[in-house]
C-alpha cells in the first residue's frame, strides 16, 4: 500500500469502519421496519412467485389456518400438462411460509423449469381455534385432492416435497391416505427423533435437559392457550452461538456494501415467527420430539386408525447433509430401520425409498440453498417419473457432474447425471445408530416427561391459567428475545431517527477501506478469534450436556423409579407385525406364483431388461429417456398408460425376485408370432441398455442368452423342445 504519511492507513481504516457501522444500523433499521409490517399481516410469506388461491383450510369442516395455491409459471415457462403436479409444504417449525419459493433457484422454480404445473401449502401466522395436528393432515389430504381435481390427464398423482416440520407431518397424511400421493420428497425432515451419535447432534438431549414436556405445557399455558414460534426460532439459533451472536452480524457489517441485499431477504423469512395452539405444540413435543413414536407405530388417530409408514406406497426419496446439525442423517433415515430389519422385507412392502447424503450443507440449505436447488432437487424434479417407475427397495441416489467421458450426453437432462444405486439396510446403519443403552436412557427421559408433566398439571397448571390473560400473553409474545432485537432498531425506537439521513449521506461518500489495509487485517483475524473462541464454548457446553444426560438417564437407580428395568436393556424400539399386511403379502405372492407365463411383449421387454440390468444394481436417466422415447412414437392407442407402466415394471420385478430362471425361461412364450414386433421389442431391449455406455462382459453374455428368443424364428414352447 503506497501512502504519503505512515499513519494515512488509520484514518482510512476509521472513516471505513465508522461508515459500515452507520450502514449496518441502517440494515438492522429496515429489517426491524419489515418485522413491525410483517406483523400486521395475516399471511407474511416470502414467495417470490405470483399465485392464485386454490383452498382454504378455514373452510373445511374443521378449520386450519393452512391454505393451498397455485403458481403462477413466470413469463416463458411452459408446463407439460401430462407431467404430474409438484405441491411444495414449507414447515411450520417457527416461521413464516415461503421459503420453499423465495427466489428462482427454488424448489418451486426448478419444479416449474421442469415443466410441472406448482402449488404450494402455506399458512396463516395465526392457528384456528382448537386445530390439532390431525385436523392439519386431513386438510392437506383435502388439498391434494383438490389439485389431483385440477390434472386428470397428467400421468401420475402429485409430487409432494416436505421440508422440515413438514415431511414427517406429509409422511403421516399419507399413511392415513396413501392413495392420494405421487412420489414424497422430504428435505432434511426428522422422522426418528431419538437416533444419532456421540459428540454431536446435542438438539435430541434437548427433552432430557429439559426434564421432558412440561416446560412446553408452561409455556403454552403462558402463552394463554398459543405456543410462539419465536421459542423454536430460538432453539435453532441456540445450537450454533458463532454464527448467531457474531459471524452473521460481523459478516453484514464487513460486507455491508453487498451483503445488505441478501440479509434483508434471508431476515424477513427468518424474522417472521408465527404462533401454534398450545395443544399442536404439546403433541408436537410429548409424540415427536421425546416421545419418539411415529415409526414405532405408536400414533393412531382420533377414530383409531394406526398412523403406520409402512401404509404409503409411494416411493420416498429423502435428502439429507452431514453438515445438518437439526436433522442430521441418522434422524432422517432411522426411520427405515425402525419398520424394516432387512431390505426384503421393504421389497415385500412394495415400498420404494431412495435417499441422497449431501457432504456439507446446513439445516436449512438443504431446502433453501440455490446450489442445491439447481443441483440436488432439480435433479429429482426432472427424474422424478423415473423415480416413481423404480420397483420396491432402497436405493441411494448419486448426481455426477458429466464430463466428456460420459456416454450419450444428449439423453441427459442439465449437467449432471443422475443415476440410482441399490443399497441393503446395513448401509443405512453404518450412517451411525444409537447402542440398545442409548435407547434405554431416551425411553427413561420419556417416562420422566410423563411423570413431570403430569404432576404439572395437577399442581402447577391450574395457578399458571388462573393467572395468565389476553393481555399478559401478549406482552410477553412482545418481549421474546427474538421479536425485540428486531423491532429495537426499527423506526419505532427514537434512537434510530438519525439513521437513515446519516446512511444516506454516508453512501454518496462512501470511503471503503483498502484491501491491504493492515487494521482491516487486524480486524478480520480479530473476527476469526471471536469466533473460534465462541465454537468452543459450544463445544464444551454440547459435550457437558451430553455427559449429563448420558449420566443422568442411564442410571441404573433412575431407570428403575420410572419403571425400566435396571438389569436388562430393552429390544430395540421397532414397529410390531402386522399379520394383516402380511396375509396380504403371501396372497400376492400366491398371484405372482400363476403368472411367470402371463403377459405379452412389454412384459417380455421389461425381463429381459431386468435380467441384463440386475447385476450392475445401478440404472440413470439415460436409460428411462429412451424408454419415456420409445412410449411417446407408440400411437396414443397402442401407448402404455403410466401408472400401468409402473405396475408392470413391479410386477416384473417381484416375479425376477422370485424366480429369475423361471421369468426368463417364460419369455419365448410372451413374444408374438409376429417377427417383425419380437425384432421391434429387440431394438428397444438393445436401445435402453446401450443408452448408458458400453455394456460389461456378463452383461454381453446375458444379452447374446435373450437375442435368440426375440430374432428370427420363434421359439417352440419349452414342453415341445424337451419332446
Amino acid at each position: 500500500m503506497s501512502v504519503e504519511s505512515p499513519f494515512n492507513f488509520f484514518q482510512e481504516y476509521w472513516i471505513d469502519a465508522w461508515q459500515r457501522s452507520v450502514l449496518t444500523l441502517d440494515a438492522l433499521r429496515e429489517r426491524g421496519n419489515t418485522f413491525i409490517e410483517r406483523s400486521a399481516e395475516d399471511v407474511p410469506n416470502v414467495l417470490g412467485f405470483a399465485f392464485e388461491p386454490v383452498l382454504d383450510g378455514r373452510t373445511l369442516p374443521r378449520p386450519v389456518n393452512y391454505f393451498v395455491v397455485r403458481i403462477v409459471p413466470p413469463e416463458g415457462t411452459v408446463t407439460d400438462p401430462a407431467k404430474p403436479p409438484f405441491v411444495v409444504v414449507d414447515p411450520r417449525a417457527g416461521h413464516g411460509p415461503g421459503i420453499g419459493g423465495m427466489k428462482q433457484d427454488s424448489e418451486i422454480g426448478v419444479a416449474l423449469a421442469a415443466g410441472h404445473t406448482t402449488y404450494f401449502i402455506g399458512f396463516r401466522s395465526a392457528p384456528e381455534p382448537g386445530q390439532t395436528i390431525e385436523d392439519v393432515c386431513r386438510a392437506e389430504a383435502a388439498f391434494l385432492e383438490a389439485v389431483s381435481a385440477r390434472h386428470p390427464e397428467a400421468e401420475g398423482k402429485p409430487v409432494v416435497v416436505g421440508n422440515c416440520q413438514a415431511g414427517w407431518q406429509i409422511m403421516m397424511t399419507a399413511a392415513i391416505r396413501p392413495d392420494l400421493f405421487g412420489p414424497i420428497l422430504l428435505a432434511g425432515s426428522p422422522l426418528s427423533y431419538w437416533a444419532g451419535v456421540h459428540g454431536r447432534n446435542p438438539m435430541r438431549y434437548l427433552g432430557g435437559s429439559l426434564g421432558g414436556t412440561w416446560l412446553t405445557a408452561l409455556t403454552g399455558d403462558l402463552g394463554n392457550g398459543i405456543f410462539d414460534g419465536a421459542h423454536l426460532v430460538g432453539n435453532f439459533e441456540s445450537l450454533n452461538p458463532a454464527n448467531t451472536l457474531w459471524a452473521k452480524p460481523y459478516n453484514l457489517y464487513s460486507k455491508v456494501d453487498t451483503e445488505t441485499t441478501r440479509f434483508l431477504d434471508f431476515e424477513t423469512w427468518w424474522g417472521s415467527p408465527v404462533l401454534l395452539n398450545a395443544g399442536e405444540m404439546q403433541w408436537i413435543a410429548d409424540n415427536l420430539f421425546v416421545g419418539n413414536k411415529l415409526t414405532s407405530g405408536e400414533i393412531s388417530t382420533s377414530d383409531g386408525t394406526r398412523v403406520d409408514l409402512r401404509n404409503i406406497r409411494s416411493p420416498i426419496i429423502v435428502l439429507c447433509s452431514w453438515g445438518d446439525n437439526i436433522t442430521p442423517p441418522q434422524q432422517a433415515l432411522g426411520w427405515i430401520t425402525d419398520l424394516y430389519g432387512h431390505e426384503d422385507e421393504i421389497v415385500a412392502n412394495g415400498q420404494t425409498i431412495v435417499y441422497t447424503l449431501h457432504q456439507t450443507i446446513g439445516h436449512l440449505g438443504i431446502f433453501v440453498s440455490g446450489k442445491v436447488a439447481t443441483k440436488e432437487h432439480a435433479e429429482f424434479a426432472s427424474c422424478m417419473q423415473m423415480i416413481d417407475l423404480l420397483p420396491p427397495g432402497l436405493y441411494e441416489a448419486v448426481i455426477s457432474e458429466i464430463d466428456g467421458t460420459t456416454a450419450n450426453p444428449a439423453l441427459i437432462h442439465g449437467k449432471y447425471l443422475f443415476q440410482l444405486e441399490a443399497r441393503t439396510l446395513d448401509d443405512i446403519r453404518q450412517l451411525g445408530s444409537n447402542s440398545d443403552e442409548d435407547e434405554q436412557r431416551f425411553a427413561t427421559v420419556a417416562r420422566v416427561s410423563e411423570i413431570n408433566h403430569g404432576l404439572y398439571r395437577t399442581f402447577a397448571q391450574p395457578v399458571v391459567r388462573a393467572m395468565v390473560t389476553p393481555q399478559s400473553a401478549e406482552l410477553l409474545r412482545a418481549a421474546n428475545a427474538h421479536r425485540l432485537r428486531f423491532a429495537a432498531f426499527s423506526d419505532r425506537n427514537p434512537a434510530m431517527a438519525c439513521i437513515k439521513p446519516l446512511a444516506e449521506t454516508v453512501r454518496s461518500h462512501r470511503e471503503p477501506a483498502a484491501p491491504d489495509n493492515p487494521l482491516l487485517t487486524l480486524e478480520k483475524m480479530t473476527s476469526t478469534w471471536i469466533s473460534t473462541c465462541l465454537e468452543g464454548y459450544r463445544l464444551v457446553r454440547d459435550a457437558t450436556t451430553e455427559a449429563m444426560f448420558l449420566g443422568t438417564y442411564g442410571a441404573p437407580a433412575l431407570q428403575a423409579a420410572v419403571g425400566l428395568a435396571a438389569d436388562a436393556v430393552p429390544a430395540r424400539r421397532q414397529i410390531g407385525r402386522d399379520l394383516a399386511r402380511e396375509v396380504i403379502a403371501g396372497r400376492w405372492r400366491a398371484d405372482l406364483e400363476a403368472r411367470f407365463e402371463t403377459g405379452g411383449l412389454p412384459e417380455a421387454v421389461v425381463r429381459a431388461l431386468m435380467h441384463v440390468r440386475l447385476p450392475r444394481r445401478t440404472v440413470d436417466e439415460r436409460g428411462f429417456a429412451v424408454l419415456q422415447a420409445v412410449r411417446q412414437i407408440l400411437p396414443a392407442n397402442r401407448r402404455i398408460g403410466f401408472d400401468e407402466l409402473k405396475l408392470l415394471f413391479r410386477d416384473q420385478y417381484l416375479l425376477m425376485r422370485l424366480d429369475e430362471e423361471r421369468a426368463i425361461r417364460a419369455i419365448p412364450q410372451l413374444l408374438p408370432d409376429d417377427p417383425q414386433s419380437r425384432a421391434a421389442g429387440w431394438q428397444v431391449v438393445q436401445d435402453i441398455l446401450t443408452a448408458s455406455g458400453n455394456l460389461t462382459p456378463e452383461e454381453q453374455r446375458l444379452m447374446q442368452r435373450l437375442e435368440p428368443m426375440f430374432v428370427g424364428a420363434r421359439p417352440l414352447p419349452q414342453e415341445n423342445q424337451d419332446a
